[in-house]
């Protein structure tokens, strides 16, 4: 499948939905407290796209491939849990670290983003881990201009991360997206530069490493979708959708209460 260039109608959509799906995490990050589940997170998180945006869970009955469909409306993956948590009876305690990804449909366009969040006060390790990740995501965002190559961005996210002592997971990227929840080019978070394709104005992609504190080795849970680390330590990720533009890059899932970027 080609890559898709947007139209500057296309971006005003897409705009729209990456700044509603990063209003879902403002909305949701009050809640993200000990004692909470995560299906109850789930919950709000649902009503408030249905109910109060309008939009759509993407998630919801995703069904690619060789997977069941999934299940919930958002991913809560917590601490060893690397990706694609589902939803369910655990309860959120001090110390916990935990990734809420996000993805809504508004009028037939895609947003998708992640956060991390710390439950209480977590150890210096795994706010290394988190803050490490978010630093590392903006690295590859750096990269972003018209002629640059997708090997710039994994070169430079790999070179933070496992500078800082961190792995990059390998089996899951970034991925293009837009009228479909996954399109082409798949963004990979280790690699070359000067490598991969070259980036054009108005191509639309996530960017999302996954840092794990241990090893890079993963394994898929038996529910068919959660994956996590096989030595069991702690995994982050941060995500954004951004676009090319004509003169560098615009990141399309902000909203009044997004994280900073990092001062690195």
């Amino acid at each position: 499948m080609p890559i898709s260039i947007k139209t500057v109608p296309e971006l005003d959509a897409m705009r729209t939905a990456g700044r509603l799906a990063s209003e879902v995490l403002d909305f949701i990050t009050p809640h993200v407290v000990a004692g909470i589940t995560t299906a109850e997170l789930d919950r709000l998180c649902h009503d408030y796209m249905v109910d109060v945006q309008g939009t759509v869970p993407a998630p919801l009955n995703y069904c690619p491939p060789g997977y069941q469909p999934y299940p919930k409306s958002i991913c809560t993956s917590v601490n060893h849990q690397v990706c694609h948590g589902i939803p369910g009876d655990r309860v959120l305690k001090a110390g916990d670290i935990v990734n809420l990804d996000i993805t809504v449909i508004k009028d037939g366009w895609h947003g998708d983003t992640s956060r991390m969040f710390v439950v209480g006060e977590p150890s210096i390790a795994a706010r290394r881990l988190c803050e490490t990740a978010y630093e590392c995501l903006w690295l590859g965002i750096d990269q972003v201009r018209p002629g640059a190559r997708l090997g710039d961005i994994a070169h430079a996210i790999q070179r933070h991360a496992e500078g800082r002592g961190f792995s990059i997971v390998r089996e899951f990227c970034g991925h293009g997206i837009g009228r479909r929840f996954h399109e082409e080019p798949q963004i990979l978070h280790y690699g070359k530069p000067g490598t991969g394709e070259v980036l054009l104005p108005g191509m639309t992609f996530t960017i999302e490493p996954m840092l794990n504190a241990g090893r890079r080795e993963i394994r898929e849970m038996a529910d068919g979708w959660t994956i996590v680390t096989k030595d069991h330590s702690l995994s982050a990720q941060w995500e954004h959708t951004v676009c090319v533009t004509d003169t560098g890059v615009e990141v399309l899932t902000v909203s009044g209460a997004s994280p900073a970027r990092p001062a690195h």
